[in-house]
């Protein structure tokens, strides 16, 4: 992200009136290889093409902020792999990391890893320490530290129906488990800042946050995430793209100023539901508009939005989740095209 992309961030978050619409996606290893045209374990695993995909997005559509920005990162397998995990990769299909814990009681044996060395995690720093003089002599800087979020990564430790039913059953070991996870991850996004000074923003992702209910989010979730995001620096950006009802009139409390949902409510809804405390990256349907429509659809859906929403700021628009797979230049390019900039 450049500078005036980030001074850019900062007065969208801060409410500043804006001359023309912020257009902002978050990319990572579901779309960008394939769009660039390679197989995803060769974007994993070739400094070069990981870059190279990176730069072509950048410099094909430089009207967009893309987020993070540069993602270092190894899909669902990286937080677990730190904590023993073993990581399946195919050459063309997503990562996934195979359960931990296999019974709830393994809780009690589980030790924090440490992320200077374990897991995957040394990989994802020295990826970016490698790039980081190209990155640089593009006019970007490092702006992230970034993790899925403690309820992601118990379940990828457990299983999704295991830890869901372990925060009834077992309440005080799901407590257990996710203060390991929140202490590993405090040190981790402590060490990517201090490998990176130019971090001044704070990137967690955690969909589990819509599995469950209003009581349980802010017994299992709340506290956690607000200790996590303490330290998060000027921008505080949450990606949670299930159902946010529950849980989103809680993110301001936790520092949270910036929010990635899903398409389970409108724009309207969101500000209403945060009293319109956060700026929100959305809200264009992601797989059936912005992967499967036609460019025509694309600029249907964006210029709906836009009429649909007077009041422009503390908005980026974006779609609703991650940028999907499957996403086109031109579909790209109509959205750009469809907000004027």
């Amino acid at each position: 992200m450049t500078d005036n992309q980030w001074d850019e961030l900062v007065a969208v978050l801060n409410g500043a009136p804006r001359t023309r619409p912020t257009i902002g996606f978050i990319i990572d290893s579901p779309w960008l290889p394939n769009w660039f045209g390679i197989d995803i374990l060769d974007y994993f695993t070739n400094q070069d093409l990981w870059f190279e995909a990176n730069r072509k997005a950048i410099e094909t559509f430089p009207e967009v902020t893309f987020l993070p920005g540069f993602w270092s990162e190894f899909g669902m397998c990286t937080e677990p792999s730190a904590f023993g995990a073993k990581c399946v990769f195919h050459q063309n299909e997503f990562p996934f990391a195979e359960k931990v814990i296999r019974e709830v009681a393994q809780i009690d044996d589980l030790v924090e890893p440490n992320p200077a060395t374990d897991g995957l995690l040394p990989f994802m720093l020295n990826r970016l320490k490698s790039v980081r003089p190209r990155l640089e002599d593009m006019g970007h800087k490092i702006r992230f530290s970034v993790s899925r979020g403690p309820l992601n990564i118990a379940t990828f430790l457990m299983g999704t129906t295991e830890f869901l039913m372990a925060l009834k059953t077992d309440p005080d070991r799901a407590h257990k488990l996710l203060r390991v996870i929140t202490s590993f991850l405090k040190k981790w996004h402590a060490l990517q800042r201090e490998t990176f000074p130019s971090i001044d923003g704070m990137f967690l992702l955690d969909d589990i946050v819509g599995f469950i209910g209003g009581e349980d989010f802010k017994e299992f979730g709340l506290p956690y995430f607000k200790e996590i995001y303490a330290d998060g620096g000027t921008v505080k950006f949450f990606h949670n793209d299930a159902q946010c009802a529950k849980s989103i009139a809680c993110y301001p409390e936790i520092g949270i100023n910036l929010y990635n949902p899903g398409i389970f409510n409108t724009l309207a809804e969101l500000r209403q539901m945060s009293a319109n405390r956060l700026t929100i990256l959305g809200n264009i349907p992601p797989r059936d508009v912005l992967a499967k429509g036609s460019p025509a659809d694309v600029r249907a859906a964006v210029q709906k939005l836009l009429s649909e929403t007077p009041d422009r700021s503390k908005l980026i628009l974006s779609c609703a989740g991650g940028m999907p797979p499957g996403v086109s230049t031109e579909n790209i390019a109509a959205f750009i095209a469809a907000v004027g900039v």
